[in-house]
């Protein structure tokens, strides 16, 4: 696994987990064992264990494991592990770019910047998507070509809150149902799980980055996604949702020429790296503002 930070950092970290999930991905009798794990019933059984009090005695052992802060973290007591995964941070841990042309991440997480092509796919490794697949319906695949697919990838140390990019008019929430495994991208080298796994979506008519498509994709033991709101107007930072156990991304798509990403979230992701980001900070900028300052400098106005 490459990662990388936005002050510039890179390097290459495996897990035993991302070990143990190359084995089952990997093998015919991995991959048969998979066919019953990744039932949404699996995941759901396994969410009712970890609301129960005995599964907090988990809480203490992941946080040593994962080097997770609390101090950052509303103080609870955590009546489960469920409780502990949906933790509250403390707003001042997680400022929000004062810029409101500043296009911000809508959570923690390690992110990846994919273009659409203009026959509306992309492209995660050796894993080819296609928008009409992914969302069930064509022509609102169309308003997101040329455009790009954010795609956050979250894991079980990261907040599992989520929030809203901009200002603007939220559409209902569409689900798709579908199976759950694991995001871990050893999974995406072999199953095109995106438009595999169970998820949810809705569109944001934003005031700054015109319409921006919000997925969340359900992973292995996480058969939850709460959403809190249907159709109506939405405040940027405000708090969307979040995941119940286990990690799980969520996937942005945005129009051609509304949105300028960052140019080393680009060459990360060119080169195979995901970039670590915190729900909040700038992660691009209004596209027409970027232009209008490159055609200052190009005229001599500044």
């Amino acid at each position: 696994m490459k990662y990388a930070d936005r002050a510039g950092n890179r390097w290459n970290e495996e897990s035993g987990q991302d070990r143990f999930l190359e084995r089952m991905y990997s093998c015919a009798g991995g991959r048969a064992l998979l066919k019953v794990l990744t039932l949404p019933a699996v995941s759901k059984l396994g969410g009712m264990f970890l609301n129960t009090r005995i599964s907090s005695l988990a809480v203490g052992p992941t946080v040593k494991k994962n080097m997770i802060y609390m101090g950052q973290y509303e103080k609870k007591k955590y009546r489960s592990y469920n409780e502990f995964f949906c933790r509250k941070i403390r707003p001042e841990y997680r400022p929000f770019d004062p810029d409101p042309l500043a296009f911000v991440s809508p959570c923690d997480g390690h992110l990846s910047v994919w273009p659409i092509t203009k026959n509306r796919r992309f492209q995660i490794k050796h894993t080819v998507y296609s928008l009409e697949r992914l969302l069930g319906n064509r022509k609102l695949a169309e308003r997101f070509a040329e455009g790009y697919a954010l795609v956050f990838r979250l894991t079980v140390d990261n907040y599992h809150r989520y929030c809203y990019v901009d200002d603007g008019a939220k559409t209902s929430n569409i689900k798709i149902p579908g199976i759950l495994h694991t995001v871990n991208p050893i999974a995406n080298d072999i199953y095109p799980i995106y438009k595999e796994n169970t998820r949810e979506y809705s569109l944001l008519h934003s005031s700054h980055f015109g319409e921006v498509l919000m997925m969340e994709v359900g992973a292995l033991m996480v058969g939850k996604i709460v959403n809190y709101h249907d159709a109506g107007q939405v405040k940027r930072g405000q708090e969307k949702g979040r995941f119940e156990f286990g990690g799980s991304t969520i996937v942005l798509l945005v129009q051609q020429g509304k949105m300028t990403p960052d140019r080393d979230l680009i060459w990360n992701t060119r080169h195979g790296y995901e970039t670590e980001v915190r729900m909040g900070e700038r992660i691009g900028r209004a596209e027409s503002v970027s232009y209008t300052h490159l055609r200052a400098h190009e005229t001599g106005a500044y």
